[in-house]
């Protein structure tokens, strides 16, 4: 597949998902590039701001399979996974799947499952297989998660650890609509005249696929490169920070910067493209120092005084030349 092509394709895609989501349509972006770099993305946000409804929609509009995990703190490892149950008629154990064997998982509210249940897809989001009783279940790719959070609800939660934190591509949050962006949500309900919206299957999984594959093709100059890494590393010894961005952070910057600048048209990466992405792709891989909470200090602040400190490579030297 060209690159034009997954230019072209991803924004109907959008255009479709906007008319559910309506008037988020950079956060939708956002969310998009982390599916094209076979990501996993955190949605952290108030109650009623459309997480599910954006996940559902993609699930939708990409023509692939979708399953939803309601997390509860009395929700067992066994619910997401599946277990093997005793068939009567073959007198043997059989193995019954659970919801995780799909291509796109939403994981709501996956702060309210305790930490042995928060585990059991710590091995799926990294290497899209699950292992059940010694065998191990390889999925069909792609395998997406979508984990929501409420940030102000913390009675009856299980904060996530680090270690599952990193495995998200990128964080991000909708936020509250503006007032225009509110009043056509309500205009567009009463022209439909029922809850759901019907939206239309855009493109398959082998499509996705092929987007997927297309986007590696996307040129990334060596100053670039440096300038991912740079970047990650100032996150480590920035006075503010604890502990920094893991080589899953530069990984991350390098896949979703390929995936803007597919979605811009280009065959190649710019800087911008890299600072477009930094935050939401590194401020939830970084441990704040306990004071900093007091001074209402945010990781995602530390990411900004990273990108302003870190110098930018000139755009013109990140172009592929003839022989790449």
């Amino acid at each position: 597949m060209e690159l034009a092509q997954v230019r072209e394709l991803s924004d109907q895609v959008l255009d479709e998902v906007e008319q559910a989501v309506v008037g988020k349509r950079e956060v939708l972006e956002l969310i998009f590039l982390g599916f094209l770099g076979d990501g996993h993305v955190l949605l952290e946000d108030y109650p009623g701001l459309a997480k599910t409804l954006a996940a559902r929609s993609f699930a939708q509009v990409l023509g692939i399979d979708f399953a939803r995990i309601q997390f509860t703190p009395d929700l067992m490892p066994s619910d997401v996974t599946g277990s093997s149950i005793w068939n009567q008629r073959d007198s043997d154990f059989e193995f019954r799947p659970g919801p995780i064997f799909t291509n796109l998982l939403l994981a709501d509210e996956i702060n309210r499952a305790p930490p042995k249940t928060q585990a059991a897809l710590l091995e799926a989001m990294q290497e899209r297989q699950a292992t059940i009783e010694g065998v191990t279940h390889r999925f069909q790719p792609p395998f997406l998660v979508v984990a929501t959070q409420n940030p102000i609800e913390y009675e009856g939660t299980y904060p996530l650890p680090e270690a599952q934190l990193d495995r998200f591509l990128l964080r991000t949050a909708f936020g509250y609509p503006t007032r225009d962006g509110e009043v056509d949500v309500l205009t567009r309900r009463i022209e439909r005249a029922a809850d759901d919206v019907e939206l239309r299957t855009v493109i398959d999984r082998e499509t996705l696929l092929e987007m997927q594959r297309a986007v590696e093709t996307v040129h990334v100059a060596e100053s670039v490169l440096e300038y991912c890494v740079d970047l990650v590393a100032a996150t480590r010894t920035s006075q503010s920070a604890a502990v920094g961005a893991s080589p899953r952070g530069s990984l991350a910057l390098l896949k979703l910067a390929r995936c803007r600048a597919a979605l811009q048209g280009r065959d190649y990466v710019l800087p911008d493209d890299v600072k477009a992405i930094t935050v939401p792709a590194l401020a939830h891989r970084i441990v704040l120092r306990p004071e900093l909470w007091v001074q209402r200090i945010t990781a995602e602040d530390v990411v900004q005084e990273v990108l302003e400190s870190v110098p930018t490579p000139r755009a013109e030297d990140v172009r592929p030349t003839a022989r790449q």
